[in-house]
């Protein structure tokens, strides 16, 4: 919602509450009403201040509401897809969930993160999902990963998602094939499983379920019911996952 659409929603509804009573909201006209709202701003400027910061509270905490229900619902979508690359612990006691860009920068200065978080947490599994939203080029470095996944199985995923987000500069298909033969890998069978309807449909189910927890960058991590978006840095996802932990669901 626009600043100024708030601050008109604002007046009106001051305008409602000095005139809550029926029988006074019947006896006076339009202009009256404005005349006096308009009088009461001016002479209370600040009230226009906290109307604004509770409208953002109230929508803040409409959309935490709304991503928690959502998290809930899809965890069968978001924490057991055989489709994703898994690290760490494959029975951790708490699951992180990361939205991933190959292209994104912010996702490979996330990454030593999310490494040393493996390293220094043996109860902690980290789910990776494919959210190609930086071009035809990210698609298509997500078809190459997920069919890695599909034909070579988890530890020939966690390498190649290892190597190519560490990647330096765009990721292209190019980029991507090379990186999967320089691994020993069948660029041509890789080519083929691209193309298939399993893989277009995984970034689609992907894409969707983001759009339901209304991500809208990367990289964006989810621990128990919480979304954090953004490169946050280890210490900021260290204590999510301590929450997450100490009751609110992993």
């Amino acid at each position: 919602m626009s600043n100024s659409r708030i601050v008109r929603f604002g007046c009106f509804s001051i305008g409602l509450l000095l005139l809550s009573s029926t029988a006074l909201a019947q006896s006076v006209d339009r202009k009256e009403v404005e005349k006096i709202v308009r009088e009461y701003i001016l002479q209370n400027p600040e009230i226009i201040g906290d109307a604004l910061t509770e409208l953002q509270n109230r929508s803040e905490t409409a959309e935490a509401e709304a991503r928690t229900a959502v998290v809930a619902a899809e965890a069968d979508a978001l924490l057991r897809s055989d489709d994703d690359v898994v690290l760490g612990n494959p029975d951790g006691d708490v699951t992180l969930v990361e939205f991933f860009d190959f292209n994104c920068g912010y996702c490979k200065r996330a990454a030593p993160d999310v490494k040393a978080l493996v390293a220094e947490d043996s109860g902690l599994r980290v789910v990776l999902k494919d959210f190609p939203i930086l071009g035809p080029g990210s698609v298509e470095a997500a078809k190459v990963a997920l069919s890695v996944k599909r034909l070579k199985g988890e530890s020939a995923a966690q390498e190649f998602h290892a190597r190519l987000i560490g990647v330096q500069g765009q990721i292209n298909v190019g980029r991507a094939l090379a990186l999967a033969e320089e691994m020993g890998l069948d660029r041509k069978r890789i080519e083929e499983e691209m193309r298939s309807e399993e893989i277009a449909a995984i970034i689609s189910s992907n894409l969707s379920l983001a759009q339901r927890l209304g991500l809208t960058g990367t990289p964006s991590f989810i621990v128990g019911d919480q979304v954090i978006m953004g490169a946050v840095g280890k210490e900021r996802n260290r204590r999510s996952q301590a929450t997450a932990l100490s009751g609110s669901g992993a």
